[in-house]
């Protein structure tokens, strides 16, 4: 029964990280530095709160990132692949990076961090590749392979594609404050 509710939080969570990342490249490439957006109060407000919030939204992103993770592997007994591992290197420490630095006021992190995410994206972007092509790679095992399904949300939402949205949220987030910054 919770891992039950946790999935449906998690395609909830997923869906929503996925239309802001979309709306959020879009801002990016094309409206950042608009004068005449169509929704000027709007834009002014949310683009506001989310760069000043930045690195505590990515924190909890992270943060619940990471549970979500754990509780799949450590209580639900999903066993995750080599290119889960691999991702997991570079999604954990983003809550100890972005928490302090959240906690201390320090933006000089985003950089570490970017750097941390690209790669993390990168992984993921593969591994979803392998997953939904049902491809074979050096990187999967016998036991544990990088194909293998333990829940499907809403006919496409998996825990690869949860690994990816997580990701870049945290770089549409962290790159909106960066440019901020320059």
């Amino acid at each position: 029964m919770l891992t039950t509710n946790l999935n449906n939080l998690l395609y909830i969570l997923t869906i929503a990280g996925q239309i802001f990342v979309i709306l959020g490249v879009i801002y990016l490439f094309f409206f950042r530095n608009s004068q005449k957006f169509i929704f000027q109060k709007v834009h002014g407000t949310l683009v506001n709160f989310l760069t000043k919030n930045a690195i505590f939204l990515a924190f909890v992103v992270a943060l619940v990132a990471m549970s979500g993770s754990l509780y799949y592997s450590e209580i639900a007994g999903y066993r995750p692949c080599d290119l889960c591992w691999f991702q997991r290197i570079f999604m954990y420490p983003q809550v100890f990076l972005l928490g302090l630095a959240w906690l201390k006021k320090q933006n000089y992190i985003i950089d570490y961090s970017l750097f941390l995410i690209g790669i993390g994206t990168i992984i993921s972007i593969y591994h979803n590749y392998i997953y939904y092509s049902a491809q074979t790679s050096s990187f999967c095992s016998i036991t544990t392979p990088c194909t293998q399904s333990f829940l499907t949300g809403y006919g496409y939402i998996t825990i690869p594609l949860m690994s990816l949205t997580a990701f870049l949220m945290i770089a549409v987030l962290l790159i909106n404050k960066r440019l901020k910054l320059s």
